[in-house]
């Protein structure tokens, strides 16, 4: 798909439905995380929660990918098979999510802390958050790409962070994966010009060491190449003047989590 596709207001309002459910679905896999869980038992849940809302896993069979979530504990960067992994406290656990409902897609991640985490892990989520906000912020009307990828990178490597260059984010539609693509690395003024009616995925892909990663034989999980661990934040973004309009939220899963404390 060489094309970018505009999304008209009705469109954009269905991509926002399908990007509320995968939020939902975060926050249920939210209410269970923890020491002792199967990162396939947080699969299934998400599963069966998507169907049970209307909708289908938009990642399950996606290119021969076997599951509903990609779930990429501490040193995974993403694309992770959930699996008998045993949850572990102080572990950091991405979980990546998308969903089909009324044939559009929605996709966001979140980095789960579980329980006390290192001081250097707490900085990694931080500022990967951190540079989610500020690339949010540069996505309007005017912008360009290459404004969205600096501020993602000017943050994550002045706090001596590694920017993952190898994957990318994404337009978002009718399709998982449109154009354009998103880096999170980039030259302010570069790139394709932002216009309303875009919508896209950025996801900062953070490691707390190198940029550098490693393809597992699997044929999707990475890992960081000097095995330290990496935070992935993401939102569906839709593109428009003045400020951008965010379809996905954290604040579901924030809700659970503050409760559980």
């Amino acid at each position: 798909m060489s094309k970018i596709f505009y999304k008209s207001a009705e469109e954009i309002e269905l991509i926002r439905a399908s990007s509320m459910l995968v939020s939902k679905t975060l926050a249920e896999v939210a209410k269970v995380i923890g020491p002792g869980i199967t990162t396939k038992s947080l699969n299934d849940l998400a599963e069966a929660f998507i169907r049970d809302h209307g909708a289908v896993p938009a990642f399950l069979n996606y290119n021969g990918f076997p599951y509903s979530l990609c779930i990429s504990p501490n040193d995974q960067v993403v694309h992770g098979f959930p699996g008998d992994y045993v949850i572990q406290e102080g572990d950091l656990i991405s979980v990546d999510c998308g969903v089909i409902k009324d044939n559009f897609f929605g996709d966001s991640a979140y980095t789960f802390s579980i329980g006390e985490i290192d001081a250097e892990r707490q900085k990694l989520v931080t500022v990967t958050q951190q540079c989610l906000q500020a690339s949010i912020e540069k996505a309007v009307s005017g912008s360009r790409i290459g404004d969205v990828g600096y501020a993602i990178q000017k943050i994550a490597e002045d706090n001596g962070f590694g920017v993952v260059r190898e994957l990318v984010g994404h337009g978002v539609g009718v399709q998982l994966h449109e154009k354009p693509e998103v880096p999170n690395y980039g030259q302010r003024g570069r790139g394709i010009k932002l216009e309303e009616g875009m919508v896209i995925a950025i996801e900062p892909m953070i490691n707390a060491g190198t940029a550098g990663i490693k393809f597992w034989s699997d044929g999707w999980t990475v890992t960081s190449k000097d095995n330290k661990p990496s935070a992935h934040f993401e939102h569906t973004v839709a593109v428009k003047k003045g400020k951008a309009d965010v379809l996905s939220t954290f604040s579901l899963i924030e809700e659970v989590l503050l409760k559980k404390r």
